[in-house]
């Protein structure tokens, strides 16, 4: 895989994660509201301890944000403390966020969602094999894909959306990233 398609797999699943795992409780419920939504009494004691900062204003609260916060609530409560501790720093992450930067990762995460399954799948797997690759070569395929044009990466983009939709069995055993192979002074393309 070419170093620019992981480097933009990584951001763009990055962005997705952060919206998935930071605003859980905010922004990655489905489930529509419902007019019974859940009143501060009838609230678990593990729940009320998570949503302790909403207890003045859970009445006024709508019922559909009610749900999504007893709910994420419900899933804060059967993690493990450490789980706990990664929730609380990418929430606070995310709340230091603009709401220009909030805006666009919820554009990609829309977006991401409306790709086919197997689309998704293969960004995950693409993101989960850079997440795997030693830190200072993902600085270094960062870095390379910083440094392109617009054009490049428009270029880069559409070759591995070409390779991806080759049959892995038609590919040469070179086919892996560049950051493994040196080419001095070559096209970043």
């Amino acid at each position: 895989m070419k170093p620019e398609l992981v480097s933009t797999l990584a951001l763009a699943t990055r962005r997705i994660l952060a919206i998935i795992l930071a605003s859980s409780m905010l922004a990655f419920s489905t489930a529509s509201a419902q007019d019974d939504a859940p009143a501060w009494d009838d609230l678990a004691d593990d729940q009320k301890r998570v949503l302790q900062p909403y207890q003045q204003e859970w009445d006024s609260l709508d019922a559909e944000r009610r749900q999504r916060l007893a709910r994420g609530a419900e899933r804060f409560a059967e993690m493990t403390p450490d789980q706990r501790q990664s929730a609380r720093d990418r929430f606070g992450d995310w709340q230091r966020l603009s709401n220009t930067q909030k805006d666009r990762i919820r554009q990609s995460y829309s977006q991401f969602r409306a790709l086919p399954p197997e689309e998704r799948a293969r960004i995950r797997n693409n993101y989960q094999r850079f997440r795997e690759l030693p830190a200072e070569q993902r600085q270094v395929l960062r870095e390379r894909f910083r440094s392109m044009t617009p054009e490049q990466r428009r270029n880069v983009r559409q070759r591995l959306r070409q390779r991806a939709e080759r049959p892995r069995t038609d590919r040469a055993p070179t086919d892996r990233p560049r950051a493994n192979r040196t080419r001095p002074n070559s096209d970043p393309r």
